[in-house]
This record gives structure tokens, C-alpha cells and sequence, in this order.
């Protein structure tokens, strides 16, 4: 089934009817080990696993008709209803703070082992996911879509929302995601059967409420890195800086060594006329003949 194709049909009123497929039955361990296209799923340490949050038929009243998926981000389960006050019940992670979204859409499309590629949102907030740009990363065991994605749409247009396995089964139960909805595994595997296409998908509001309309966040803007610390000129106290002390101008001498200075009481040198013309300022020495 074909993303574009079914993202330009209309959405219909009402999804296929549920899966034949075996229900799980009570007290029965579904998360064992299996092998899926030449990759092995490992078994889960179902003891771990919240009994709340592990595949189950459970009874659940709604108007809505078999073979719709309904999504409570405020308990983290998903519903598969089957009729007759019925459904298949699912522990799921939701979109962390700020990735919430709600609203319906339909399964438009559905993929074993997807290749996974980071939006261009999440590179500029995560750099080191640069090298899966464009390219992706293949499926596989460490993929972060895990064995399935089922890939959803509202109103013709592709969000960027799935359905998918993890490989972080312990995020299970948590805000965790992107806004995608996450899935054990075992889960996704058996949810990926049901589904046939075009079946509508009903996330409900954070406090559980029917949406009454889709409702998803603006893009977060990527952090801005820090520049590179520009140090402070140190602050010197005023009084930490002695005051200049003035000396007096040194006294040149040539030819032969001038006597000192006669000084006035004071303190102060006498100042003698120059019986010859100055030079540069100073009075020259006497010479012979003269």
C-alpha cells in the first residue's frame, strides 16, 4: 500500500472491520523470543513489565466500530477495538513535554524493519544524527522504529506521527518519544497484522478527552550553541596603583666632569649666566683660546 496514494484519498467515516487474528489469552506469555526476517526479537522478563502495560483483551465501551485504534497519551495505552464492548489493550510511550499531539487520522501505510530518518528538527536539535541525514539508518535490531511502523496521516498530510516497535522496551509506560507512538516489540508485530490500511486512529487530548480537532506543537527550536568565554579585563582597585613619583631631568656632561651644582639655601641649584652662546639649550664647555 502506497503512502501517496492513500494520503490523496478521502478519509473514511469508518475503518475496516477488526482483525480475525487469535486474541491473547489470559495468563499467556506473549513476549517470548521469536525470530522475524532473519532477526531475533529476544524474549522480555515479563515480571518487569507492568501488568497494566502488557497485551491484553479487556473490556471497553465505544461508539466507535471495530477496527479503530484509539490512544490514551494520559494512561499510555492503545486500544484495538474488536466490538461487542471489547478491545485489545496495549501499553504504549508518548510524546515527551512539548511533543504531545491529538487529534484522528488513518493508518496510511505499514512497514517491516522501516529504515529510520531523523527529521531535519531533530538533527538540529541532536547533531550527532547528522550521518542518518537523508540516508537513514536500516532496519534492524538497534533501529529506533524497532520491527513495524505503521505510518499515519490526517487530513491527507503526512506529519511525520507512526506507530512503532522499539528496542527501548523499558520506555514503556513513559513521556518518551518525539511524539511518535511506541510499542514493545512483541506488540508492534502483533498490532502490524491486524491493521490493513485505512483504519482510523484516535489520539485523545492529555487529560483523556475526545479531541475535538488536531492539535500538534510548533517545531522546537534547536539549542544555539554557546561561543567561546571572552575574559573580563581584570578590575584594579584605584588606590592599588602607587603615584608616579617625578624625578629630576639627568644632567649631561661632556669633555671634562662637571662639578655639582651650587644650590641656594632653599635648597634649589643657583643658576649661573653662560658666558657663551648656548647650544641646544645648554652652555657649552670652554675651550682653549677662548
Amino acid at each position: 500500500m502506497s503512502l501517496a496514494l492513500l494520503a490523496a484519498c478521502v478519509e473514511p467515516t469508518a475503518g475496516p472491520a477488526a482483525s480475525t487474528a487469535p486474541v491473547p489469552k489470559v495468563d499467556e506469555n506473549v513476549y517470548l523470543a521469536t525470530m522475524d526476517s532473519g532477526i531475533t526479537i529476544p524474549a522480555l522478563p515479563v515480571e518487569k513489565i507492568p501488568e497494566t502495560y502488557r497485551r491484553q483483551v479487556v473490556s471497553f465501551k465505544t461508539d466507535q466500530p471495530a477496527g479503530t485504534i484509539i490512544i490514551n497519551p494520559a494512561t499510555k495505552l492503545l486500544y484495538y477495538v474488536l466490538g461487542d464492548g471489547k478491545a485489545i489493550r496495549y501499553g504504549i510511550a508518548v510524546g515527551k513535554a512539548g511533543f504531545e499531539w491529538s487529534g484522528e487520522a488513518i493508518v496510511a501505510d505499514k512497514k517491516p524493519w522501516p529504515r529510520w530518518i531523523p527529521p531535519k528538527e531533530m538533527i538540529a536539535r541532536r547533531p550527532e544524527l547528522a550521518e542518518y541525514d537523508e540516508v537513514g539508518q536500516p532496519g534492524g535490531p538497534t533501529n529506533p522504529l524497532g520491527a513495524r511502523a505503521i505510518y499515519l496521516t490526517s487530513g491527507g498530510r503526512d506529519y511525520g506521527y507512526r506507530i512503532h516497535g522499539t528496542p527501548e522496551w523499558q520506555s514503556i509506560g513513559r513521556n518518551a518519544s518525539s511524539g511518535c507512538i511506541r510499542m514493545i516489540n512483541q506488540d508492534v508485530l502483533d498490532l502490524y497484522n491486524r491493521v490493513k490500511g485505512g483504519e482510523k486512529v484516535i489520539v485523545l487530548t492529555a487529560s483523556g478527552e475526545m479531541p475535538k480537532g488536531l492539535t500538534i506543537p510548533k517545531p522546537v527550536a534547536p539549542k544555539v550553541a554557546a561561543g567561546p568565554a571572552v575574559a573580563k579585563p581584570a578590575q584594579i582597585p584605584a588606590n592599588a596603583i602607587p603615584a608616579l613619583k617625578v624625578l629630576p631631568p639627568p644632567s649631561i656632561a661632556t669633555g671634562a666632569a662637571a662639578t655639582p651644582a651650587a644650590t641656594t639655601p632653599g635648597g634649589s641649584p643657583a643658576t649661573t649666566a653662560c658666558p657663551r652662546p648656548l647650544v641646544n639649550g645648554l652652555c657649552p664647555p670652554a675651550t682653549e683660546g677662548n
